[in-house]
């Protein structure tokens, strides 16, 4: 798989992963491991890859740490949640599209869009969820033919999908009408700071943005 080691800035965490890559390369198993940490941000495939095969195997038991969430966070600098999306997407994609999985490691891809952990994992949940076979259907079609991103994953199946009960979707009515409380109280400011509108009618619109934004945080609480 052709994937630069500099497809990303040079960071703090990615200096120190490099070092430990070359304290650790009298073992090729266990530094290939942390080199595909590195080039996570440019391909996720060969990082879900080697970390299935690291939890399957309990190697990181050989590398002195006693949980897989251990070896992930110390040595690798990644949370439980993310290696568990990676595992997961990529025995899911593995299963459901072995030809995207192939070709993800293929030095030409043939110019077509591979999808990210986030959509695959969508799609994983999906079908755990046991959503209509024709909403799973579509979402397998935007993931793997058009590279859909999670977000607009999100806008388009969400509802269906995942649908929320009554609570739920009053919070998150609760948390919408928050986020655009706070944005309006913002933008105001700087309109007042501006001169696009007067400080009269500032002040008048002050008030009640105030007492929306606290009776929200009430009801929040």
């Amino acid at each position: 798989m052709s994937i630069s080691k500099d497809a990303r800035p040079s960071t703090g965490v990615d200096r120190e992963l490099a070092s430990r890559e070359a304290a650790l390369a009298a073992d090729p198993e266990r530094s290939g491991v942390i080199a595909a940490a590195r080039r996570f941000k440019a391909s996720w495939f060969e990082l879900g890859e080697s970390l299935t095969r690291v939890r399957r195997e309990d190697r990181y038991k050989a590398w002195g740490y006693t949980t897989f969430e251990d070896y992930c966070k110390k040595e690798l600098h990644i949370r439980q949640e993310t290696a568990d999306k990676l595992t997961g997407s990529f025995s899911f994609l593995r299963a459901r599209a072995p030809e995207v999985v192939k070709r993800a490691f293929e030095d030409d891809a043939g110019g077509e869009p591979l999808p990210t952990y986030q959509a695959v994992d969508f799609w994983r949940r999906a079908v755990d969820a046991d959503a209509p076979s024709d909403t799973v259907d579509e979402i397998r079609r935007q993931v793997l033919d058009e590279g859909a991103t999670l977000p607009r994953l999100q806008r388009q199946f969400r509802e269906v999908v995942f649908p929320l009960d009554e609570e739920g979707l009053r919070s998150r009515r609760r948390s919408e009408l928050k986020a655009a409380t706070a944005k309006l109280a913002e933008l105001l400011a700087h309109a007042k700071a501006e001169g696009i509108v007067t400080p009269e009618l500032s002040a008048e619109l002050e008030e009640p943005l105030q007492r929306l934004a606290d009776h929200v945080a009430r009801q929040a609480s």
